[in-house]
């Protein structure tokens, strides 16, 4: 068996996420279709984590095994001459065999886009998440400064419907900036818990909004219980941006 990696970039609007499941069509299953008419193989696809239904990727990074060795530049070709013009493989490799897109990854990166404006430009609707409410950005800063570093993030995460063994994360980062009508919210971290991004963004909303003072991301994070005052943003806004190993 050899072991390869692929990064891709794909838009999440038409899909019901990225890991194959019964109700929809799936960005895993559509990669893993296009290896099985390229390759004849019936090979399984890992990704680096999953992302939900609306969400994008600017680089994810999955990994698979095949019994006849292939060049990665004819798996480049062929995988992106079967794909769909949403899904991109954006490079091709040989891995190590002991190389796991999840298991070896050592953070991840999400940026998540506000439009913040009181009309939506339809050149970036499926991309951003609107707030019309001037957003104060400076009070957003000051909230996210507080949820910076190692902690249990029980009350930024949704119920995953599966066993997580803890909810405690290293956020490395998280950050606010603003350019034009657009709003960025960057976060990186040893690794994410369901839904945990788009939970600190719209908590992070609700302060840009005057909903919430910025001193209140301290009390919510040691309360360690998720509530209303933590609403989940919406999923077009969000993108996985980077994976580390």
């Amino acid at each position: 068996m050899s072991r390869y990696r692929i990064d891709v970039a794909y838009d999440g609007t038409d899909y019901a996420g990225w890991q194959i499941q019964p109700n929809g069509m799936t960005v895993q299953q559509r990669i893993e279709e296009a290896l099985k008419a390229l390759t004849g193989e019936a090979a399984k696809l890992h990704g680096s984590g999953r992302t939900d239904q609306g969400v994008h990727a600017q680089r994810q990074v999955a990994h698979f095994d095949l019994e006849k060795p292939a060049a990665p530049r004819t798996l480049l070709r062929g995988l992106n001459a079967i794909l769909p013009p949403d899904i991109r493989v954006l490079r091709a490799r040989k891995a190590a065999p002991d190389f796991h897109a999840r298991r070896s990854a050592a953070g991840k990166e999400y940026r998540y886009f506000i439009w913040n404006a009181e009309l939506m430009s339809p050149f970036v609707r499926r991309y951003a998440a609107r707030v019309r409410t001037p957003l104060d950005v400076p009070a957003m800063r000051r909230a996210a400064a507080a949820l910076v570093g190692r902690h249990d993030f029980a009350a930024f995460t949704a119920n995953p419907n599966r066993v997580v063994e803890s909810t405690v994360r290293r956020l490395t980062a998280l950050t606010v900036s603003k350019r034009g009508r657009t709003v960025t919210i960057t976060a990186r971290a040893d690794g994410f818990l369901y839904r945990m991004v788009r939970s600190l963004a719209g908590f992070l909303i609700r302060v840009g909004e005057g909903a919430a003072p910025p001193e209140e991301a301290a009390r919510i994070l040691a309360s360690r219980v998720r509530t209303a005052r933590v609403p989940t943003a919406p999923p077009q806004g969000l993108f996985l941006w980077n994976v580390y190993y």
